[in-house]
């Protein structure tokens, strides 16, 4: 696999990692994230953007320290929910580096990423985010990352939704899956009716 550098080279690994990432509120939807590594260590961080942020549109991925790694932004106006990714804390006139958009309006479930740094790689997001159940594909159909249910190694239960785990391969930017993490928890939501079938259609502009 080709190592892809899309936000913060300090967050590719040369193995497999998993990150266990819980949502810092039970009340209210996309209310934010604290993300942590196998040791329990904090790696990412997004603050609460909860039932009455400054911007409902927009959401900022920090490190541990604070720092802004990406931000994302609806795009408006938008048909199919698209969404973009800018490097650091977003700037009026900056350029994103990627958009996230629905592959049609009514009755698809999946994800296609445009990468607009390097026009012919692309990403593709099929599965159930509501279930914790996703797959992040390259454009030669090999998994890159996925977002699956956490089972507490301890007692074999699988653990409730506002605690998953984000798996990433070996060389796959962690700061720019976390970013696409935050992108499906806005347009889906543990409240949207997915479909069964994640199908894909080529990009294009909305």
């Amino acid at each position: 696999m080709k190592a892809g550098l899309v936000v913060d080279g300090d967050y590719i690994y040369e193995e497999e990692k998993h990150l266990t990432v819980l949502k810092t509120s039970l009340f209210f939807a996309n209310d934010g994230f604290t993300v942590y590594d196998c040791k329990g260590q904090l790696v990412f961080r997004v603050d609460s953007y909860g039932p009455d942020p400054r911007d409902k549109g927009e959401v900022v991925l920090m490190d541990a320290h604070g720092r802004c790694l990406l931000t994302v932004r609806r795009k408006r106006p938008s048909l199919h929910q698209r969404w973009e990714g800018f490097l650091g804390e977003r700037s009026e006139g900056q350029k994103p580096i990627f958009s996230v958009k629905r592959s049609s309006i009514i009755g698809r479930c999946g994800m296609t990423v445009e990468m607009f740094n390097n026009p012919g790689e692309e990403y593709q997001i099929e599965g159930k985010f509501g279930q914790r159940s996703c797959t992040i594909f390259n454009a030669g159909k090999e998994s890159v990352a996925e977002i699956k249910r956490k089972v507490d190694a301890s007692t074999n239960v699988v653990l409730g939704k506002d605690v998953f785990l984000l798996s990433l391969k070996p060389c796959f930017d962690g700061a720019f899956a976390m970013g696409l993490v935050l992108v499906l928890d806005q347009i889906n939501g543990d409240d949207y009716v997915e479909c069964d079938e994640a199908e894909i259609s080529p990009t294009a502009e909305d």
